[in-house]
């Protein structure tokens, strides 16, 4: 091998590695992450985990589910509000409760919102959540994917953006910490802060039939997933971005292929 050669394949090893790094790591204080591949076929399995169909690349799965083997596995944790039945796994501090002290509920889910309008209580709220995420990278998966981020919006003024951002933060940074990209699920108004946060990567539910995909992308580039529960909002997606972000119809229950209501188109 001449001299030459070995130097041509020196500096094309280096600039592999420099690609790589720039690719995979944030920043300094961060662990190397990976995000899901842009412009993926993607499956939304949240609502029961089956059999990706043939030529998916990307799943998002229920934290309680195994990863689907071969692929990038996203996990999906609730973390602002609380799943139906499970109120009584938190301290009871921890629901955000209205003057009158009862509960407020996310009517649409049913589901509890979280109180974290002080440090103290979310960094209690946390460590919780970061168990989950702990056991997300235990059984393999590559990304979070933190539900509920637009709470505030349903908590009756109660909660703030910038409380949702400060709360958020806590689990991007132990996320990277666990070498696991995080996702901002919806919550377009805020997707300029995703640098300050930490947010990887965008996961959008009907930003096609609400006209927010560009907004996604101006802050995300291509690294959006594309959600849609309409045979117009999937259209519209696919017109505009089918060349470039992942984009999958689902039914609103995300339910499982043998239903009677089960729905999955692509572009």
């Amino acid at each position: 091998m001449s001299r030459l050669t070995r130097r041509l394949l020196v500096a094309a090893a280096a600039t592999a590695l420099a690609v790589t790094v720039s690719t995979l790591t944030r920043n300094p204080a961060d662990a190397a992450v990976t995000l899901p591949p842009a412009h993926a076929k993607f499956d939304y399995q949240i609502g029961g985990a089956y059999t990706p169909p043939a030529g998916v690349q990307v799943v998002t799965r229920d934290r309680t589910a195994a990863p689907a083997a071969g692929l990038y596995n996203i996990c999906y944790v609730n973390a602002f509000q609380v799943q139906p039945g499970e109120q009584g796994q938190w301290d009871s501090d921890l629901l955000l409760r209205d003057a009158k002290g009862k509960l407020v509920i996310d009517e649409d889910w049913g589901e509890a919102l979280l109180d974290f309008r002080t440090a103290d209580k979310r960094t209690r709220i946390a460590a919780k959540v970061n168990g989950w995420i702990d056991g997300c990278a235990t059984k393999g998966y590559k990304a979070i994917e933190p539900d509920n981020y637009d709470s505030y919006t349903r908590s009756k003024n109660l909660l703030t953006a910038g409380q949702a951002k400060a709360y958020l933060t806590l689990l991007a940074t132990h996320a990277h910490s666990k070498s696991l990209a995080i996702g901002q699920k919806n919550t377009v108004e805020l997707a300029g802060d995703r640098a300050s946060i930490g947010l990887d990567f965008a996961v959008a539910e009907e930003c096609g039939q609400y006209d927010e995909c560009g907004d996604y992308v101006d802050a995300f580039g291509n690294n959006v997933i594309v959600i849609e529960y309409t045979d117009s909002g999937r259209r519209t997606a696919c017109s505009q971005y089918g060349g470039t972000l992942s984009i999958v119809q689902r039914d609103v229950d995300v339910s499982v292929p043998g239903d009677s209501g089960y729905v999955r188109k692509t572009c």
